[in-house]
């Protein structure tokens, strides 16, 4: 019941946060801090990367190997998460809508930026990896490592405010009626905390080494859109170095706080 109460917090400090987010840029004139996005979204890919290295991976190896799977079968996890993502990006269903909406003016050109052909089809892909995020939290709980949890949980939440704000943006920008853009944001922020309810409803009994794969898979994830969010701005001989520095500071974040809770003794390395 305790387990559950925490999924059910969880799920609902991620939905409030998403749509509070999204919800910015449809009712204030926030959508043209382009700057602001490129910092949040720099920082959220530090503590993603921060998240997948320090303790995702090696927690997700220790538990994964330490019943039935050997290290090939533990790292092909890892593997499929990341290929996942790209299959996704390769589909049409795009997570990266960060520079959609402000580059198409922009003097020097980013000929990597595409438009995406539809608001629902950006929608849909942000979904889908907005499940993988839903994934990673259910299954972090479902193992009872709080460490675990705590470091997911905020990964996903620190990634989820830029993605959710993107979202709000764009999505005003296609529709051009408040009304469907909510909908859209709606659809978008419902995904992650269902499919943390369902994770950790289905994981729950299962072997722990099932478990350590998910969190791996999940670390795969985690690895794909730390990278792509901040590729194009690091490409971009104007914004690399400031690029690189967002992300180590996010990097830096999450570690900080990571130790800081081993510290004190909330959470244990050990």
């Amino acid at each position: 019941m305790e387990l559950l109460s925490r999924a059910l917090l969880l799920a609902g400090v991620t939905l409030a946060a998403a749509m509070f987010a999204g919800m910015l840029p449809m009712w204030r004139k926030v959508a043209e801090q382009e700057n602001l996005l490129k910092w949040m979204t720099g920082v959220a890919a530090g503590v993603l990367l921060a998240s997948a290295l320090l303790v995702a991976i090696p927690e997700g190896f220790e538990i994964s190997t330490g019943g039935t799977f050997g290290g090939l079968v533990a790292g092909g996890a890892v593997l499929a998460g990341f290929l996942a993502m790209l299959l996704f990006e390769a589909s049409g269903f795009g997570h990266d809508i960060h520079e959609e909406h402000h580059d198409h003016e922009d003097d020097h050109g980013h000929s990597h930026v595409h438009h995406p052909s539809s608001a629902r089809s950006i929608v849909i892909g942000l979904g889908l990896h907005a499940l993988t995020d839903g994934l990673a939290i259910g299954a972090a709980l479902a193992t009872g490592s709080v460490v675990l949890t705590v470091s997911m949980f905020i990964a996903v939440l620190v990634h989820k405010i830029p993605a959710a704000f993107s979202v709000g943006v764009f999505c005003m920008h296609e529709r051009g009626d408040r009304k469907k853009a909510m909908q859209d944001l709606t659809l978008f922020s419902l995904a992650t905390p269902l499919m943390i309810l369902l994770a950790f409803t289905l994981l729950g009994d299962i072997d722990e080494s099932i478990l350590g794969l998910a969190i791996l898979f999940a670390g795969g994830t985690f690895l794909y859109v730390a990278t792509v969010d901040v590729l194009p701005d690091v490409h971009h001989p104007q914004s690399g170095k400031q690029a690189f520095i967002h992300v180590v500071i996010g990097a830096a974040i999450m570690a900080a706080l990571l130790y800081a809770l081993d510290a004190f003794g909330l959470v244990s390395f050990a």
